[in-house]
């Protein structure tokens, strides 16, 4: 079963001004299109593991044949975490968490203003090209941030996204230019929080 690239669940400019709609139509139809094309191109002929979902791909990176496994933990990983981002991301929705992870946000990084500090810190921080993520891992919350399309669920790091924001480039640059701490800042305009309680829980 080929892997497809899922359709954005809103209008390209839904969340300008924040997101413009042509880095929407770049991000999505170019850039995540072609994690799915040289994914499927990776894998192809390899039945195992094209009966295999891109999040069981990348968790299991050792049990990919050497020689396409830098292929797939790339365009897995980005077609992954490229899935997820999308659902996360709203016009609407609620700006701030609720309940529980509110909650447990707070006891962890003392509020939420010094938590989206932190994270806007860990995304200025990431050399090169990358992600930063809230995760859940040993039953906490930490930020982490990893390089290239790399996933919290990879093995070397062991954790649980709850979400993420893309800091490559192709992610800002039309609107934001160098200016990675504004777009961050930005940003947070259109994380919506009641999807991320669903993830978190």
């Amino acid at each position: 079963m080929a892997f497809e690239l899922p359709p954005l669940p809103y209008p390209t400019n839904a969340l300008e001004p924040v997101i413009d709609a042509k880095t929407m139509e770049i991000h999505h139809g170019k850039h995540h299109a072609a994690y799915v094309n040289n994914l499927n191109n990776a894998i192809k002929g390899h039945a195992d593991l094209e009966s295999e979902s891109a999040i069981d791909l990348i968790t299991d990176l050792a049990a990919v044949p050497e020689a396409i496994r830098t292929a797939v933990r790339n365009n897995a990983g980005g077609h992954v975490n490229h899935s997820l981002f999308w659902t996360l991301l709203t016009p609407g929705g609620s700006k701030t968490p609720t309940g529980k992870l509110a909650a447990d946000i707070t006891a962890k990084f003392g509020s939420f203003d010094d938590f989206k500090a932190k994270f806007e810190d860990a995304g200025v921080k990431r050399f090169g090209s990358g992600w930063v993520w809230l995760v859940k891992k040993g039953g906490a919350l930490e930020i982490i941030s990893t390089p290239n399309q790399d996933n919290p669920v990879m093995a070397e790091y062991g954790a649980t996204p709850i979400f993420g924001n893309d800091v490559w480039e192709h992610a800002y640059y039309l609107s934001y230019q160098n200016r990675r701490p504004d777009y961050l800042k930005a940003w947070w305009g259109v994380l919506n929080w009641d999807e991320v309680a669903k993830q978190y829980s």
